[in-house]
């Protein structure tokens, strides 16, 4: 599997991982509290970039020597990773409003 195979999947993963994270950011934080506005979701999108910008710095020194363009790194997976976010955001926000 080649890097940026790699790096697309777990791309596809973190949207997934940040998708439940900004799920029960947005409800314990906002909807527990009886906020349902758009800070709701303008805090769960601030989280999603914050995970992505964050594990690109990771993923910048990790493969460095294996991608030879830093943009090429930043670009990979970043549209497969917002809307693997946003479905498993909506999929796991309704799930934790229905159940609680």
């Amino acid at each position: 599997m080649t890097p940026i195979v790699q790096l697309y999947l777990i791309r596809v993963v973190l949207g997934i991982v940040a998708g439940a994270v900004t799920a029960a950011v947005a409800f314990f934080v906002g909807g527990a509290a009886g906020l349902y506005d758009y800070s709701t979701l303008l805090n769960s999108i601030t989280v999603a970039l914050l995970i992505y910008f964050i594990t690109y710095y990771i993923f910048r020194g990790v493969y460095k020597t294996k991608i030879p363009t830093v943009s090429k790194i930043l670009s990979t997976g970043i549209g497969m990773y917002f809307f693997t976010w946003i479905a498993f955001f909506v999929l796991i926000y309704t799930a934790i409003r229905v159940m609680l």
